[in-house]
Formats: C-alpha cells, sequence, structure tokens
C-alpha cells in the first residue's frame, strides 16, 4: 500500500526553485569554482551537464514480482547512481565534458547512460542495486544509507568490465594509501623479463596490456568515503573540512541529507549546500534500437537546490575520482594541506600503511562465474558465497 501510495506521486520541480541570491562568494561545484556576478550562465550549465537520475515508475518489475516504482525508498539508491554516472562521465570525456539539449552527444555518453537504465540487464540499474541490496541486509524495497549504497556499487563494479573501476569504501573512518595503489595497479606477470619484452598496446577500453593479456595501467578510482560527522546533528568543527572537499578536482561530491530523505550534494555556496533532488517521479525510458537515449529526463535543467549545511544530517559519504596514479597522489597531498591541517577533531584519517591490527587486504575480484549482465543478479549469490569464506578466513 505504501509503494502505490507513491506510485503516482510527481513532484514538480519549480515549486521548490530559488534563485541564487546576489552575492560576490564564489560557488564552488565539483571542483570547479563560479562567480554569480560574471558567469552564472556556466554555472548552470556545469550542474545541468550531471546525469540527474530520480525515482522512475513503470518499469518492470524488480525480481519479477517486486515493486514496479521506487517512488518513495530508492532516493539514495538513485544518488549514488549519480555520484557513480558522475565518476563515469570523468572516466570517459572529461570534467569539464558539456551536455547541451538536442545536441548530438559522443557514443560514450551514451553508453554510460545506458549502464542506469531501469533494466535488470543493466550493470547499475535500479534492480541490480536493490537486488545487491540483500547481501547488505536490505530488502528490495527499504531504505539504503550511504554506507549501504558505497557497499553495493563496490560489488556491482566488479562485474563492469567496460568502465573497468577500482571501487574503495573506507573503513573506520580511515584511507589506506597502500591498499588504494595494490587494489588499482594491476597485477603483472610474474617475470620482470616477460614484462620488459613484452609490447604494449591500447584495448578498445583504453587500458595497457601486454603481449600476455595482462593490464597494467593504473584503474581509475572511486573513492569512497562514509562518515559520521556528530550524533544527532552535524557538528560544526567539521564544516570547512567539508566544504573543502568540494573544492578538489577529484570531488564527486557527496551522499547524503536528512533521514530518509536523500540528495546528491554538488557544491556550496557560502553556508548552503547545493544539491540535485531525485524526489521527482518520471516514466522509465528506454533505449532507442539505434543504442541512444532520449535523454532530456537525466538532467535538471534548472536551478539546484540548496541547504543550509546546518541542516544536513551527519551520516555522509564523500566520493573522489582518480583517473590516473598521479591525481591520488594529489589528491593525498591536499587531504594532508586542507584536511588534515590542525585539526583536534578530524573528518577522517588517511595512512600510508595498512594497520596491522586490520585483518590482511585482498583486493576484491570478480568472482569465478559465467555470466551477462542479464544473469547478474542471479550470480551473485556466488559473491556471497565467496564472502562468507573470506570472512572464516580472516577470523
Amino acid at each position: 500500500s505504501v509503494l502505490s501510495r507513491y506510485e503516482n506521486q510527481i513532484t514538480i520541480l519549480s515549486d521548490y526553485l530559488e534563485e541564487f541570491p546576489d552575492t560576490d562568494e564564489p560557488v564552488w561545484i565539483l571542483g570547479r569554482q563560479h562567480h554569480l556576478n560574471t558567469d552564472k550562465s556556466k554555472l548552470l550549465l556545469d550542474v545541468s551537464a550531471r546525469l540527474w537520475f530520480t525515482y522512475r515508475r513503470k518499469f518492470s518489475p524488480i525480481g519479477g514480482t517486486g515493486p514496479s516504482s521506487d517512488a518513495g525508498w530508492g532516493c539514495m539508491l538513485r544518488c549514488g547512481q549519480m555520484m557513480l554516472a558522475q565518476a563515469l562521465i570523468c572516466r570517459h570525456l572529461g570534467r569539464d565534458w558539456q551536455w547541451e539539449k538536442h545536441k548530438k552527444q559522443p557514443e560514450e555518453y551514451h553508453r554510460i547512460l545506458r549502464c542506469f537504465l531501469d533494466r535488470k540487464d543493466c550493470c547499475y540499474s535500479i534492480h541490480q542495486m536493490a537486488q545487491m541490496g540483500v547481501g547488505e541486509g536490505k530488502s528490495i524495497g527499504e531504505w539504503f544509507g550511504p554506507n549501504t549504497v558505497a557497499q553495493v556499487l563496490k560489488k556491482l563494479a566488479l562485474f563492469d568490465e567496460w568502465n573497468s573501476l577500482a571501487v574503495y569504501v573506507s573503513m573506520d573512518n580511515t584511507v589506506v594509501i597502500e591498499d588504494i595503489k595494490k587494489m588499482c595497479w594491476s597485477p603483472l606477470p610474474s617475470s620482470s623479463t616477460a614484462h620488459s619484452s613484452a609490447h604494449l598496446h591500447r584495448s578498445a577500453l583504453g587500458q595497457n596490456k601486454n603481449a600476455a593479456g595482462f593490464c597494467t595501467g593504473w584503474k581509475p578510482l572511486l573513492l569512497i568515503i562514509p562518515l559520521r560527522l556528530g550524533i544527532n546533528h552535524i557538528n560544526p568543527v567539521y564544516i570547512d573540512a567539508f566544504k573543502e572537499c568540494f573544492k578538489m578536482p577529484q570531488s564527486l561530491g557527496a551522499l547524503g541529507g536528512k533521514p530518509n530523505n536523500a540528495y546528491y550534494f554538488i557544491g556550496f555556496l557560502g553556508n548552503e549546500l547545493i544539491y540535485l533532488d531525485p524526489h521527482t517521479t518520471q516514466s522509465f525510458v528506454d533505449s532507442e534500437e539505434n543504442g541512444t537515449v532520449d535523454d532530456q529526463s537525466f538532467h535538471c535543467q534548472q536551478a539546484p537546490h540548496r541547504m543550509k549545511i546546518m541542516n544536513l544530517d551527519p551520516s555522509v559519504a564523500l566520493g573522489f575520482f582518480c583517473k590516473e596514479e598521479c591525481d591520488f597522489d594529489n589528491w593525498c597531498s591536499l587531504v594532508q594541506k586542507e584536511i588534515l591541517k590542525e585539526q583536534s577533531l578530524r573528518m577522517f584519517e588517511l595512512v600510508q600503511k595498512h594497520p596491522p591490527h586490520w585483518p590482511p587486504f585482498i583486493p576484491p575480484t570478480k568472482p569465478e562465474v559465467t555470466t551477462t549482465g542479464a544473469e547478474l543478479i542471479e550470480s551473485t549469490d556466488k559473491l556471497f558465497e565467496l564472502e562468507e569464506e573470506f570472512e572464516i578466513l580472516s577470523v
């Protein structure tokens, strides 16, 4: 009954819009600075270029017999999709790529969009995320928190060979440099001679491969840091550091919001956060016969929402994308300089070595199962079995 009540919910976006105020303060959007008094149009173009995922209705029932709309429960999943989509845009098209209505877009753009369509055979669809959430203790139709969405994305990325992302989700507010580098550098042949004599060539995915077929390049990194920035309300001591994260060129924004009400935060103006809101119910959109997608409903073409930073729920997840190792090294330097500088209460820790009291770090790998996109959901049972075995061994 709850789902049916939300089935026809349609939020009219224009009812909630507020114009940006006249101010000389800069606006930061995912690592880019804008000035309202000189380039407001560029700011709005930058916002509209982000892929905007909202509630949808009339898609095929999840699991065959489940809900055909995510209205009322899927907002955090949609926010997770938006963060991941921004990483894929940066990976294939670059941070400065712009979207314009009715303009022909590259094939990579449509391929990225197809990853998120509401179909069970799309690797990051609402179907795949909801089903993978079952392994995280979430029933289909149950609300996710930021950490749960991060864990789901990490698992689904193992099946995504085209984008070939390394997804690292930090534990205990700690980012371990050694573990990330271990995960992002793909394994090499054991013989150094074989490596040195191998001829590198570019694959269709833009990865380096040697003659033996081993990937030898840095695997693009999606870094997600789940945090608790207070008990019932955000602790003011974290505000400056939180805002600094949106200034970093590697920024993918943050997942968060209010209890049971998720938003995708992409920047800030003064002490207000700027966000994309998934709480609009639109109809299911499928791809065309030629593989393109009618993308008008996947871009927010009006001024984004804002909220006071002190109204933020303390449970959040920061996102960063590092396409190359130098991007990650630069991010580490920025964190040391801007986030960890002389703070009595740090938002998170950045350490060089794997903590000795932690279980050994083993980079996640795709389970040895034969699967197509349509069979991915069924194959995840094997993934859960492997995880349980690993937990037993770790103990």
